[in-house]
Order: C-alpha cells, then sequence, then structure tokens
C-alpha cells in the first residue's frame, strides 16, 4: 500500500504539472494543449516512479524469475507504442490533430505496464485519472482564459497585390493578430496565394468564421479562400 501511495502521488503530482504546462500551450492555440501534456507527463512519471520499488514488482516475487530485466520489456513496449501513436497524428496545413489521442494510446500502455509488475491499485487509478483527462478536461479548458487561432489560406486574383500591413490591420479590426513568421507565399499562374495562421485577441472578442468567410466573399480581390480552426 506504501508504495501504490507512491505511486499514486506521483501520478497525480505529474497530471497537474502537466497541465500547468499544457495550459500555458492551450492559450496560445497550440496543437498540443493540457491533455496532452497532462497524459504524457502523468505516463512518464507512472514509468519512472516503478522502477523505484523492484522487490514489490510481481507481487514481490520477482527474484524467482530467471535474470528478470523487466525494464528492457517496459522500453519495448513504450517505443512500439509510441510508433502505434505517431499513426494517428494528421498534419493538414497548419493543423495537427489526434494528438490527444495518440497520447491516450501512449499512457494505456502505461496502465497495462502498471497491472503487469502487481500495482494494480496503481494501474486503476492511472486509468480513472487518463478518463478524466480525455473527458473533463475539455470543459475545464473551455472555462479558462484562451484564444481561438485560425488556419488562413487566401488566393488572390490575377494582377492583384496584396500587401501585408493592410491584411494585419484588416484582422485586427476583427480581432485577431497574424502570427509573426507565419506567412508563407505561393505564386502561380499569376495568382498570389498566401497562407497564415491568426490567433484571437482574446476570448469572445473574435469575429465568428462565418462572418469572417462572408466578408472574404465580397472582396473583390480574393479568388478563394480556406478557413478552418487549428486544434489537436
Amino acid at each position: 500500500m506504501g508504495a501504490n501511495l507512491t505511486v499514486i502521488l506521483n501520478l497525480i503530482g505529474a497530471m497537474l504539472l502537466g497541465l500547468l504546462v499544457g495550459y500555458e500551450r492551450s492559450y496560445h492555440g497550440r496543437a498540443a494543449g493540457m491533455r496532452t501534456y497532462a497524459l504524457v507527463c502523468m505516463g512518464s512519471a507512472a514509468l519512472t516512479v516503478i522502477v523505484a520499488f523492484p522487490a514489490y514488482w510481481y507481487g514481490g516475487h520477482a527474484a524467482l524469475a530467471t535474470n528478470p530485466d523487466p525494464t528492457r520489456v517496459i522500453q519495448g513496449i513504450v517505443t512500439g507504442v509510441g510508433f502505434l501513436g505517431a499513426g494517428v497524428i494528421l498534419h493538414d496545413g497548419f493543423s495537427t490533430r489526434g494528438l490527444t489521442t495518440a497520447a491516450s494510446v501512449w499512457v494505456s500502455s502505461v496502465i497495462g505496464i502498471l497491472m503487469g509488475v502487481g500495482f494494480y491499485l496503481s494501474a486503476f487509478v492511472a486509468a480513472l485519472l487518463s478518463v478524466f483527462c480525455m473527458t473533463w478536461l475539455t470543459k475545464i479548458e473551455g472555462w479558462l482564459p484562451s484564444r481561438q487561432v485560425l488556419s488562413a489560406v487566401l488566393q488572390f486574383r490575377h494582377g492583384f497585390e496584396p500587401r501585408e500591413d493592410i491584411l494585419r490591420r484588416l484582422a485586427l479590426r476583427r480581432g485577431y493578430e497574424i502570427a509573426k513568421s507565419s506567412i508563407s507565399i505561393k505564386f502561380e499562374g499569376g495568382k498570389p496565394e498566401w497562407h497564415f495562421v491568426a490567433t484571437a485577441l482574446g476570448k469572445h472578442s473574435e469575429a465568428k468564421i462565418t462572418e469572417l468567410a462572408a466578408e472574404l466573399s465580397a472582396f473583390d480581390g480574393i479568388e478563394s479562400f480556406h478557413l478552418s480552426h487549428l486544434r489537436n
């Protein structure tokens, strides 16, 4: 019970620290937010802390096994599941999706490792904390101050010359700030195409994506556009 209590306290502490780090990323609209950081931090803590209690592995009978080396097994599991989690991450322009799913896949392997070495109560608590991260943290993120982030692709008409300073002023009037160094320009067939990321100045103070689409549709210099929310 003492060892399990130590592991549980480490899991809770790691989750809280992961939330703290993840909130900073979430506030700035990055792809990896509070849930992703909490899951990864908690799983890493679990893998680290169980190494401190080898005498309790396998119900205290690890010495009965022939040349036991569970750490090599753990290393192989974590590496293999890491590649599995990478398969669910999708990149679409500036948008990255599937990070929380990948982290949850990875942390599920940690829960299995905890069960395998005999930390049954710790594994149960880790599962509950993981469910908490993936279900309730979305609501908590909605209550906390944050800024919406948009990915924008604007294709201008032939012969039109867009200006960055004007584009930034127009974005500010609608509650957005174009992220520094996020603008990339493509020129093909005499038509300039701009890609950039815009961050809202404050929560609920920015124009809705439907309102922006309506304005862009009426703008003579724009031939086509694509707007999407950045989220994990």
